[in-house]
């Protein structure tokens, strides 16, 4: 997926007022370019195939774009034909054909913004703000962390259990979805919507012979544990009169 966003009313430091944002379709990771005009993204889009051709070892076949001049051009078409590569564009006004680019446009933008106003650094700085902003990891879950995956695929009727009890275990590698251990029915679903409890205790509880200071009384504690201090520590205050 590639989107130009801008002009910018206000050029960066470097004179850059563009910014091409590329995002790949599997693994949503994205590169993003500064560019001083439309004129200059063919260019970059050229440089941008092979060098990431050579990195990744892999060919692009498909790119999504809408239906600007900096896509729609003669030299991108020529190009793209001579390496096999099938360009798909958008329909005129209809940005969420290509709705994962613009969202990342957005996402940048706004993330600048928020930069900018909260260091209070000059409004030229924008580029280096979007450069520096750190990516989105709300996404990410810790392995085996305690979750209730929605139970909407069973008739519950009016008082039963919405949601179920599971542990996350990853991801799906072909949708946007979490892996969840279901702990009732006892197998691996597939669920979007669902609530993570990260601030209570691992879901896999880790067993050992030893107790567990949660297990202990305050007999046990008191006894088990060898309470001393340093002499400099304590002072003792004497009885005034």
């Amino acid at each position: 997926h590639m989107d130009l966003c801008g002009p910018m009313r206000i050029a960066s430091i470097n004179g850059k007022r563009y910014i091409l944002v590329i995002v790949d379709d599997y693994s949503h990771y994205t590169w993003v370019h500064f560019l001083r005009s439309k004129d200059e993204a063919p260019v970059v889009i050229i440089t941008f195939r092979k060098r990431i051709t050579v990195l990744l070892q892999s060919h692009v076949i498909i790119i999504r774009t809408d239906n600007g001049t900096e896509f729609k051009n003669q030299v991108l078409k020529i190009y793209f034909d001579s390496v096999g590569i099938t360009h798909k564009m958008s329909s005129v006004r209809t940005p969420q054909q290509n709705g994962v680019v613009e969202r990342r446009n957005r996402t940048f933008v706004e993330a600048a913004r928020t930069m900018l106003i909260f260091s209070r650094a000059p409004l030229f700085l924008w580029a280096e703000a979007i450069a520096t902003a750190k990516p989105d990891i709300s996404f990410l879950y810790v392995f085996g962390a305690l979750c209730y995956p929605k139970n909407d695929c069973e008739d519950i009727g009016k008082l039963g259990a919405k949601g179920d009890i599971g542990f996350f275990i990853g991801y799906f590698a072909d949708s946007c979805a979490y892996r969840i251990y279901n702990r009732r029915k006892k197998k691996i679903m597939e669920a979007m919507n669902v609530s993570f409890d990260e601030l209570s205790a691992m879901a896999f509880e880790q067993r050992s012979s030893k107790p567990g200071l949660q297990s202990m009384t305050s007999g046990q504690i008191s006894s088990g544990i060898d309470l001393t201090y340093a002499p400099s520590t304590i002072t003792t205050q004497q009885p005034t009169e």
